[in-house]
């Protein structure tokens, strides 16, 4: 619901034609998908040392759908490490444990989502399959 409040906030204040909306939304729709289908395949995969390349390639598919991809792989990216952020103050306390990676997975999600190949966090010995 928080989803499609943001759509309809953000296009009010931006002023967004109508026109726009018939591809942004079906992007975002796409995006969130593509970010979805990342997340899966990093489960199914459980190699370590592949979260970074997930990350990249969940960002660099959604964005390749459009700016409604882009948007969507935003909205997702920064939740996930947001609510990352949380659980790990529950867990670690004020010790600042994790936020070195969630640094990282946050540069993953950014190369992705600028065009870059998410094949330069891909680890060696990752099946072809991913």
């Amino acid at each position: 619901m928080k989803f499609f409040t943001g759509l309809i906030f953000c296009s009010s204040v931006l002023g967004v034609s109508s026109q726009y909306w018939f591809t942004f939304i079906p992007e975002a729709a796409q995006g969130a998908w593509d970010m979805l289908r990342a997340y899966t395949d990093m489960r199914e995969a459980n190699y370590i040392g592949a979260d970074k390349y997930f990350h990249a390639r969940g960002n660099y598919d959604a964005a390749q759908r459009g700016l409604g991809g882009a948007w969507a792989a935003k909205v997702i990216s920064d939740a996930r490490e947001n609510l990352k952020r949380v659980t790990d103050l529950f867990k670690y306390g004020d010790s600042g444990h994790g936020a070195e990676d969630s640094r990282a997975d946050q540069a993953a999600n950014e190369w992705g989502r600028s065009g870059k190949d998410p094949n330069h966090f891909r680890p060696d010995g990752l099946p072809d399959k991913y």
